[in-house]
């Protein structure tokens, strides 16, 4: 029994934490950087013979070890307790200490090589050289490889060491250096520059002047003329020079390197395996990925199991692991497993720093990558814009939809200057987007008001049919082939919606149909829009705009309904909140969950105030404004079809809408007369067709179209309509309205039996050619 007691009471002494290991990281590093700190300064004040007699036997003694390199060594120590007293020690690795060991190592015996091959060994010669370490080295060496094989393995070394000190590669050294030469070539520019501009203020008079380029003189041919008097601009476009990369330094984001907590990963993979085959499924966990918001336990289910009996177990799961919600991915992208996806206990937070130095961010050759974040395997992901070429970001309030938005615009920030990105950021709800005012990208300051909102689509509608023209004119087929060719260079524009549902409860039709507009024909010109939402309902993400944008963003949201919305399957309504997020694009068959970067609001001004030192914002006002004619939704389809606004007042005069009223009326066949309805249709002139009810008329008069883009006198058709006619025309009796369904189905049956006798024209033509050739 005393024995027992001993052995308990030596390991409960053993179980005790000892002083020092209960410090903090902070004070054990300030600890160290004090000690390096005194042990470096007392070298050098030994060396200089201030230190006293403790001093002399101090400098003799580190003479005979390190030679003249103990005063690099002592000014290393020094260096390296500030680095360890800096916000920033958590870069200084172990390896960091191993590079700083193994270069003094090398470079005492490389020193000492070089001044034994000249002189005789001695004392003097060593304090004065390498020392004793330098001497082991050199002798070492030149016993095994000889002189000139230690020279290239101890340099071998130093340049290793140098590598490991800096944790760095050659490529980024060679990155340094040409940055640096191009700054030099950069400012040599600028000297240049300015000397030729003095040079052409004295000759401007005499020099003739420079004829206008093709950026200059391509108008829009579309509008009226009326339309093009009252407003002409000219395009967006930039002298083409040295474009300096904006070097905003990655110290302005914050590094949150943290480690999430999975749980017990073996506990959880044998519960899972016995859930299931209580249920009569044999499945094996064969692999786990902790991810930074959930852990991915991949399984191998026995042949013969169908992936429907796995997933409809997902709620049993949840019941066996007590976790909430858990999702099920049968199967895994590329595999033939299924993952099943438990929430961490902590979650670890991705910060767009850590993104932005991925190595897949920096191998990414896109002009406008955007940092997404990082998915349950740990690997970082990025997305293309112009391959994108627009996205749409929604999900329920507070999931993460604007700081998505933030690590996109901050993104695109590190990557260019306001010479080759424009930005037009647009947030009715005044919260999250003005917070970048006054930086030098900007077209125009962040919009908050709805009218002001659709005169900068509608700008961006001109502007991109202005951008169509040039590149038409020069025979290029996009904006990177047209700015390698000409002189004037075309910037990227990225506009940004935070929340589009304000916009469309404004003006839903005007602003589907510009976002329409848009989506389908900027992404050649280099325009992008990145849209948000946090009412993710059929009436605000509409088919027409789904279809044109497949790059999309689902946060987390209420219902399965909302998340079918979003990406067309359920899966978004399992997610955690905070980041947590499924993401879509063309190229992917399936979504991938991602965590989200985070950026802080600190971060985001450390930015903002770096970019407004740089530059002042040069904003066109005249883009908010209101411009009649020139770009409207309604123009364009007037010019697809001349009769519209001819049936436009047939429909008013009449007050309902039918193929075969536009057939009496306007004397067209059933084919053009079906294809006016469909157009007024998308225009939001009629509501869409409801059974066997009629169709509903969305306007009033005429004057509730685009901004009067039709005139009466602009229709190809000029036969003019009594009003009083049609009313007396309509007034038809009961048998006729209740027949017109049956007289579309006879126009249907007499246009396909004239294709029929057309078909048979074509068979007894071929015949007869048949006959003469024979």
């Amino acid at each position: 029994m005393p024995r027992r007691r001993r052995r308990n009471r030596r390991s409960k002494r053993n179980e005790r934490p000892s002083l020092f290991s209960q410090l903090s990281s902070g004070v054990k590093r300030g600890l160290v950087a004090v000690a390096f700190l005194a042990v470096g300064v007392l070298v050098i004040l030994s060396a200089l013979g201030s230190a006293g007699i403790v001093g002399v036997y101090i400098d003799d003694m580190m003479a005979l070890l390190f030679g003249w390199m103990r005063l690099v060594a002592a000014v290393a120590l020094i260096l390296v307790a500030l680095f360890l007293l800096m916000p920033n020690s958590e870069r200084i690795t172990p390896w960091t200490y191993v590079g700083i060991l193994l270069f003094f190592l090398s470079a005492n015996g490389f020193i000492d090589l070089i001044a034994l091959n000249r002189h005789e060994l001695s004392e003097r010669v060593l304090s004065s050289s390498g020392g004793y370490i330098g001497l082991l080295f050199q002798q070492l060496g030149s016993m095994t490889v000889g002189f000139w094989g230690s020279v290239v393995i101890l340099l071998a070394l130093i340049v290793a060491s140098l590598l490991l000190m800096l944790h760095t590669s050659f490529a980024d050294f060679a990155l340094l250096l040409h940055r640096r030469r191009d700054d030099e070539d950069h400012e040599d520019d600028e000297e240049d520059a300015e000397e030729e501009d003095e040079e052409e203020d004295t000759e401007e008079e005499d020099r003739p002047r420079r004829k206008p380029s093709i950026a200059g003189i391509v108008n829009r041919k579309r509008g009226s003329e009326k339309a093009e008097k009252e407003y002409d601009e000219e395009l967006l476009t930039v002298p083409k020079r040295k474009h300096k990369r904006p070097e905003l330094p990655l110290s302005l984001l914050a590094d949150r390197s943290m480690t999430p907590d999975s749980g017990d990963i073996e506990h959880n993979s044998k519960l899972i395996e016995r859930t299931f085959q209580t249920f009569g499924i044999e499945v094996e966990v064969v692999d786990v990925s902790v991810g930074p918001t959930v852990t991915q336990y991949a399984i191998r289910p026995a042949d013969g199991i169908k992936l429907s009996r796995i997933v409809g177990l997902q709620n049993d799961l949840a019941l066996a692991l007590a976790a909430h919600p858990i999702r099920i991915e049968a199967p895994i992208p590329g595999k033939s497993l299924v993952g099943i996806e438990v929430p961490n206990k902590s979650i670890a937070t991705v910060s767009l720093r850590s993104t932005l130095e991925s190595k897949e961010f920096k191998k990414s050759d896109a002009a406008l990558t955007v940092g997404l974040g990082m998915d349950v395997s740990g690997k970082s992901w990025v997305a293309a814009l112009e391959r994108a070429p627009h996205m749409l970001v929604a999900g329920a309030t507070g999931s993460g939809k604007s700081v998505c938005l933030n690590t996109f615009i901050v993104s695109l920030l590190f990557q260019h200057g306001p010479d080759t990105l424009k930005l037009i950021l647009i947030d009715p709800k005044r919260v999250e987007l003005p917070v970048y005012a006054g930086i030098p990208h900007l077209l125009v300051p962040p919009v908050t008001k709805a009218e002001e909102a659709i005169n900068a689509l509608k700008w961006t509608v001109r502007e991109m049919e202005r951008r169509l023209d040039v590149l038409s004119a020069t025979g290029t087929r996009n904006i990177a082939s047209y700015n390698r060719k000409s002189d004037e260079q075309m910037p990227y524009i990225v506009v940004v919606i935070d929340e589009l549902a304000d916009l469309m409860a404004t003006s839903a039709r005007d602003v589907e149909g510009l976002v329409v507009r848009i989506a389908q024909m900027a992404r050649a010109v280099g325009i992008h829009l990145v849209l948000a939402t946090q009412r993710p309902s059929v009436d605000i993400i509409t088919g027409t705009i789904k279809a044109n944008i497949p790059t999309r963003i689902a946060f987390a949201v209420a219902s399965q309904t909302d998340s079918r919305t979003i990406l067309d399957y359920a899966g978004a309504e399992k997610l955690l909140g905070r980041g947590d997020m499924l993401y879509v694009s063309a190229e992917m068959s399936k979504a991938r969950r991602l965590q989200g970067a985070f950026l802080s609001d600190k971060e985001i001004k450390n930015v903002v105030s770096a970019l407004k030192q740089e530059d002042a914002p040069d904003y066109n006002y005249d883009i908010l404004e209101s411009h009649n004619g020139g770009g409207t939704v309604f123009e364009a389809a007037s010019e697809e079809e001349p009769l519209l606004h001819d049936a436009v007042e047939v429909i008013l005069a009449a007050r309902k809408a039918s193929t075969s009223l536009l057939q009496r009326r306007l004397k067209i066949g059933y084919s053009r007369a079906a294809r006016i309805i469909d157009l007024l249709e998308e225009q939001g002139v009629i509501g869409s067709q409801r059974g066997s009810k009629a169709r509903e008329i969305l306007i009033e008069s005429m004057a509730d179209l685009d901004g009067g883009a039709f005139a009466s006198g602009d229709n190809a058709n000029e036969e003019e309509y009594d009003e009083d006619k049609v009313e007396d025309d309509v007034e038809m009796d009961e048998d006729e309205v209740d027949s017109e369904e049956e007289e579309d189905d006879d126009y249907e049956d007499e246009e396909d039996a004239e294709d029929e006798e057309d078909d048979d024209d074509d068979d007894d033509e071929d015949d007869e050619d048949d006959d003469n050739d024979r």
